[in-house]
């Protein structure tokens, strides 16, 4: 870039441009010149800089268009990780050198922005993965078409063409067999389109769950970013319970281990070092410890991604209750088919027998008189009317009905910060009887603040009282700065240091920065860590053994629960820098300063030291923990999310039990469970709350008779949350649980339904659960509880609606074709009543939104039957109602209404499709009596039922040939209208009955 402060600048950039054309011939000739080609061009430039001002800063060397990573063999750098291989590794150099090579400095990752990325992106490929062929509108649509009742109707449908055009001629034969085409058709299409449609949400919504969030180290500064956007060239930061993004080689940090079963199928955990093992994985899981890997292979070049090329997201996947609705379907399939067979046989008989009759009067059969085209066209008939009533008796609408509600529930839950893997935790989540929750993030804010420090037994509230002795501060600086898994990060451009971590990390590492001037890089560079022990969610407590650079001393520091760190002190520091002695009083009066912060919801967090000689500290496998001497006491202070107590609250009156299950003292857990609601001041609370190592300890016998009273469990283990929802379990109890942590993992996947945080959680707890709540926010997991109730709900609402129709249709054409001989209803109009309960009604009834009357309901547990007491007096009353309108149209509708058989037929049609729409608003309330309450918010049902409605209209009005219809008056309409609508007040009615008489 020419800044034109040389008036001869024309000239300078000539020059300028031939000594580029000059470098890159040279550095392009070879390609162990073009690696150095950066550092090797730079003195050119900077003689360039006599003749001409330039921009030589790095970020500005893409400017050059110079080739990228001429060094780099993309093949084997992609096998270099999956192979395990040394020899290539030390070709390039070692770790260090590979991460020169591929322009990235390993303490500030990559540097030049988006056209960095690009650039890599373009060289080395996306951390994307290849999917199998989504399937295509096509292939729902065939298969739909295989039903084998579906291929019979077309079957009988053409051979009534090819019947009718022979007997009637071309004008006149088509149009039977070409209406039941036609309407076979159009439910197969609305079918496949609603079941592609879903698909293709399903989809989008297992990428969403997939689409993970990770730590990167750019331009410097350590950064979230998607899985997706990892690129070759990346340093990922890496912690206990993350998931390895990508494979790459691990370039520093401590006490690694790696659990690579998903790989290699070997359970046990596998060391990392730079020297015996660099080697990462990607898809496999940090099991302990943490670190820095630098990226060198993503997407397909992965070991991973060349798996996940074979594997496909399972959009069909089976819900318990989906299983439960097969089964009935299949049950009342055998009994619709059942019905069928009988009519065929009743219906043939009559029909040789001489017992049925066309539409002027006379016989259909005479034997010696009938031809042989009729005979096939009427037994053609016999058999279609047959196959539909098969078609309509079999509710395949129910497993649509549970694939939309759960589509429609999912998307929903989505907006309200709920993200859905797996199907069945929608349903399941309705049926939850007890919540067992951990505080930090769900209960709390989460946002963790350094309120107390107290020296030994000395409060030192203001920044003032910090004036201690310089050897404590040192000690405490070291304790604070270099026993920590967060990062300060202070860029020139901004005036404030940028903390990352963890919300405890960043809550102390604030403190030391701000309240004692800890100078981060000064320290790091003063002191070298030797080992690490990372932070153990049993001990409570991690460490870490330094030594100072110039003096040489040695010391170990301890960070973490305040009573598990003074049981292994023997003295503490005073102002002046004193150590004293901990006897028996001074260890009580250090308790109960633990006791007192606890009591007021603090966080209490301590740190104490030991110094070393260089001589006993060789050989140790694990850092020292006795003898040592306490720093101070930090109160960190996380408070209760506001709405928290409302929702709390609300899960009580729903029936459901919360119960808290947390890591901190028993104070501490007692007080946060009086401010959320969970415990109750005015109860007896004693019995109430137990601690982990006290409830292990239980018999069986006497941890069954407890388990249902207790509420909190304080200084809880992974191993004390995994026993509790066992017993829970065994108690019949459906259990959910939230977590955050890898330590969850083991509870999470053994609960009925797992909810993991999206912000705090560590992908192995999101892996081991079936729902992520994205804002970590427990009223979301209330939400969650009400949408599950409501995915129950409607589903029960749709089975009450279709199976009054399938009794209704069935019982009809029965008693009509054993008595008269004919079916009253014809395939064409049949097929449309499958369309309007399977695809229309399943759609306006599973989109119901959750109410707060679902929370007035106890839990219906795991026995409770799915087809209850309520929906079976409500739809046997709709369908004995419907029965008896129908057939007292069917034997006295032409005398009532003065009309003939055909439309007599229609308004048995008319009525009996009428009586669905009106009975659709009955089923929107199961045991409620005002069914119209918060319909207008459901705009689709609305929308849906008009719609009905209007296709009804132009069915009777407009299509007679297809529908085998007749034009109705206004009288007859409004008949239809009001037999339809007695079923509102029949349905009210029925209401009023007492549960205990039913």
């Amino acid at each position: 870039m020419i800044s034109g402060k040389d008036c001869s600048g024309r000239k300078a950039q000539k020059r300028l441009r031939l000594v580029f054309r000059a470098t890159y011939f040279v550095v392009s000739l070879s390609k162990k010149a073009a690696r150095h080609s950066a550092s090797a061009f730079c003195p050119i430039l900077q003689r360039a800089q006599s003749y001409v001002a330039i921009d030589i800063h790095p970020a500005n060397h893409h400017n050059l268009d110079f080739e990228p990573f001429l060094d780099v063999d993309r093949n084997v750098l992609a096998d270099l990780v999956k192979d395990k291989n040394f020899d290539d590794l030390n070709k390039y150099g070692g770790i260090k050198k590979l991460a020169e090579i591929l322009e990235t400095d390993e303490k500030n990752g990559i540097s030049g922005g988006d056209y960095s990325i690009k650039k890599r992106v373009d060289e080395f490929g996306s951390n994307t993965y290849k999917r199998a062929p989504v399937r295509s509108f096509v292939s729902f649509l065939w298969e739909a078409m295989k039903d084998s009742t579906i291929i019979l109707l077309l079957l009988c449908a053409t051979l009534m063409i090819g019947f009718g055009i022979k007997q009637h001629g071309l004008k006149e034969g088509w149009y039977e067999g070409g209406s039941i085409i036609v309407a076979v058709v159009l439910v197969l299409a609305v079918s496949a389109i609603s079941n592609f449609k879903q698909s293709r949400q399903f989809l989008q919504l297992f990428g969403e769950s997939s689409n993970i969030e990770v730590e990167v180290v750019r331009d410097g500064r350590r950064q979230a970013t998607s899985i997706f956007d990892v690129v070759v060239g990346d340093i990922v930061c890496l912690k206990t319970g993350d998931h390895i993004p990508a494979d790459g080689l691990f370039l520093d940090g401590h006490s690694m281990k790696v659990d690579e079963s998903s790989m290699t199928g070997e359970s046990d955990q596998v060391e990392i070092n730079e020297t015996q093992n660099p080697f990462l994985l990607s898809g496999t899981k940090v099991m302990d410890g943490y670190g820095h890997m630098l990226v060198t292979s993503v997407g397909m070049k992965t070991t991973w991604g060349q798996m996940m090329s074979t594997v496909t997201h399972d959009t069909n996947e089976q819900t318990p209750l989906q299983a439960r609705l097969n089964k009935l379907t299949s049950y009342i399939g055998k009994v619709g088919l059942f019905v069928a067979c009988l009519v065929l046989v009743v219906l043939t008989i009559r029909y040789f027998t001489g017992h049925t009759f066309d539409k002027s009067g006379k016989k259909e059969f005479i034997k010696g008189h009938t031809n042989t085209n009729h005979i096939m066209n009427s037994i053609i008939g016999i058999i279609t009317a047959a196959v539909t009533i098969v078609v309509v008796a079999i509710p395949e609408g129910l497993p649509l009905a549970v694939t939309l509600t759960l589509a429609y529930s999912m998307k929903r839950m989505m907006a309200d910060h709920a993200l859905v893997r797996k199907l069945s935790a929608c349903e399941t989540m309705g049926s939850a009887t007890v919540i067992c929750t951990d505080k930090t993030g769900t209960l709390t804010l989460n946002q963790m603040q350094v309120t107390e420090f107290w020296l030994g037994k000395e409060s030192l509230k203001e920044k003032r009282s910090l004036e201690i002795s310089s050897d404590v501060m040192e000690l405490l600086k070291q304790g604070v700065g270099l026993n920590t898994t967060g990062e300060v990060h202070i860029s020139p451009s901004c005036d404030f240091p940028e903390i990352s971590g963890s919300p405890t990390e960043s809550a102390l590492l604030s403190w030391a920065v701000f309240d004692m001037q800890l100078n981060i890089q000064q320290l790091k560079h003063a002191y070298e860590i030797l080992y690490v022990e990372p932070f153990n969610s049993e001990k409570k407590r991690s460490g870490v053994l330094v030594r100072n650079n110039d003096s040489r001393i040695i010391h170990v520091h301890w960070k973490g629960a305040a009573e598990m760190i003074l049981a292994m002190c023997s003295n503490y520091y005073v102002r002046n820098g004193m150590p004293i002695g901990i006897d028996g009083q001074e260890k009580r009066q250090l308790e109960m300063v633990i006791q007192d912060m606890a009591c007021r919801s603090l966080r209490c967090i301590a740190f104490a030291c030991k110094r070393l000689t260089e001589e006993s500290q060789l050989g140790y496998e694990h850092l020292p923990d006795t003898g040592l001497t306490l720093l101070g006491f930090v109160g960190l202070k996380d408070p209760c999310r506001p709405e928290v107590k409302d929702a709390v609250e609300s899960c009580r009156k729903a029936g459901v039990t919360i119960k808290m299950v947390t890591g901190d003292n028993i104070f501490t857990a007692r007080s946060i469970a009086l401010d959320c609601g969970i415990l109750k001041p005015n109860e007896d609370i004693n019995d109430a709350i137990v601690e982990g190592a006290t409830f292990r300890n239980y018999s069986p016998e006497e941890r069954m008779a407890k388990i249902d009273g207790i509420l909190v469990m304080a200084r809880s283990t992974p191993f004390d949350k995994l026993l509790m929802v066992q017993s829970l379990k065994q108690k019949g109890q459906v259990v959910a649980v939230t977590g955050d942590g890898t330590n969850d993992a083991p509870a999470l996947k053994e609960a009925d339904i797992g909810l993991s945080m999206g912000i705090q959680g560590t992908e192995v707890a999101k892996e081991s659960s079936d729902i992520v709540i994205l804002d970590d926010n427990f009223n979301s997991v209330v939400t969650v509880l009400k949408w599950g109730r409501c995915v129950y709900n409607n589903i029960q609402k749709f089975i009450q609606f279709q199976l009054t129709v399938n009794i209704a249709a069935l019982v009809i054409n029965f008693v009509a074709a054993i008595s008269s001989g004919e079916v009253p209803l014809t395939a064409v109009q049949l097929l449309w009543v499958n369309l309007i309960m399977d695809t229309l009604g399943a759609l306006a009834l599973a989109t119901e939104q959750p109410t707060d009357d679902v929370m007035d309901k106890k839990p219906v547990g795991r026995t409770q039957p799915l087809i209850t007491k309520i929906m079976w007096k409500n739809l046997n009353a709709q369908a004995l109602y419907q029965v008896t309108v129908l057939l007292v149209l069917q034997f006295r509708g032409s005398s009532i209404f003065n009309v003939n058989k055909n439309v007599k037929d229609t308004l048995i049609f008319n009525s009996f499709v009428l009586c669905q729409v009106f009975n659709e608003f009955n089923a929107r309330k199961l045991e409620r009596k005002n069914i119209f309450e918060g319909i207008l918010k459901n705009k689709l049902f609305i929308s849906i039922v008009g719609t009905t409605v209007v296709l009804q209209v132009i069915m009777v009005e407009f299509l007679q040939r297809f529908a085998n219809t007749e034009r109705l008056n206004w009288g007859q309409w409004l008949a239809c209208i009001g037999i339809a609508a007695l079923s509102w007040p029949i349905g009210w009615l029925v209401k009023y009955i007492p549960p205990n008489s039913e």
